[in-house]
């Protein structure tokens, strides 16, 4: 298979950034934020459960999502972490029903990143500005939140960590998405966190005086880590200036709905030795 690589595509009227190959059996995407039947800030596909929004309208909304992804049927198989800006990864390795429901309430005690290695249990993890990244290699993958927090302590690194070591893969073989986040230009930080990430990963994930690009860092580590340049796909849309298709916390001023990052083990696939 050749590079990562991200494309638009709409289903039951959702608009979704993918990669339609399906690399190493995982579906997945990034949803905008159009689609659903939220209203006011939230308007329209929020998948935030904890940022104000009325709890039916959130579950249609994860409905619809999961139906576009083609997995509609696996809502009750859903795990929703609750993010924290930590490093806790939670790892699924079983399809058992009391896993899953482990898995989930694990998650809801706070996580930042999950890896699932195997079919038939999806993941979401929601986004208003910090950087969603998804990593698919033959048989397994990991959905990762990283806020500035989560990317100044590599939790892509701890992330791919976790996939190694039960999914069974090496590096070379993850293929990388890196979605839609607040880029650079639109994200001025304090003058000490340009110093923090500079001591941490040089001078190149630094635009300006002051403004920061946290996509690069996390691009940094995971090619740090061995993931081929080429297999990493960024999106190059910023959530504060496209506020027509993501949310962006900062753009709103704290008020707003959450995008999503889903993916979902589809196909058993066997890894080349």
């Amino acid at each position: 298979m050749a590079g990562a690589h991200l494309t638009t595509r709409t289903s039951h009227g959702v608009t979704l950034l993918s990669d339609e190959r399906r690399p190493g059996g995982v579906t997945f995407a990034f949803t905008e934020r159009s689609g659903g039947v939220s209203t006011g800030c939230f308007d329209s596909l929020n998948l935030g459960d904890a940022c104000g929004d009325a709890a039916a309208c959130v579950a249609q909304n994860r409905r619809r999502a999961l139906a576009a992804l083609g997995v509609g049927e696996l809502e009750d198989r859903l795990v929703n972490p609750r993010q924290v800006h930590g490093d806790h990864v939670v790892a699924i390795t079983s399809a058992a029903p009391v896993a899953v429901r482990a898995a989930q309430q694990e998650a809801r005690a706070g996580a930042d990143a999950i890896v699932c290695t195997v079919p038939g249990v999806p993941v979401l993890l929601c986004f208003a500005d910090c950087v969603p990244v998804v990593l698919a290699a033959p048989g397994c993958f990991a959905v990762i939140h990283s806020g500035w927090r989560g990317t100044i302590a590599r939790i892509s690194r701890r992330a791919l960590s976790v996939l190694k070591e039960v999914g069974g893969v090496r590096p070379d073989e993850v293929f990388a998405y890196v979605g839609p986040h607040i880029a650079g230009p639109d994200y001025e930080v304090s003058s000490e966190l340009i110093d923090r990430f500079t001591a941490e990963f040089g001078a190149g994930v630094c635009l300006g005086d002051r403004h920061l690009d946290l996509g690069a860092a996390v691009c940094q580590t995971l090619t740090e880590e061995g993931v081929c340049a080429q297999n990493i796909a960024p999106c190059e849309a910023s959530t504060a200036s496209s506020t027509d298709r993501f949310f962006s916390y900062r753009a709103s001023g704290g008020s707003c709905g959450r995008h999503g990052a889903l993916a979902v083990l589809t196909e058993a696939t066997q890894r080349e030795v």
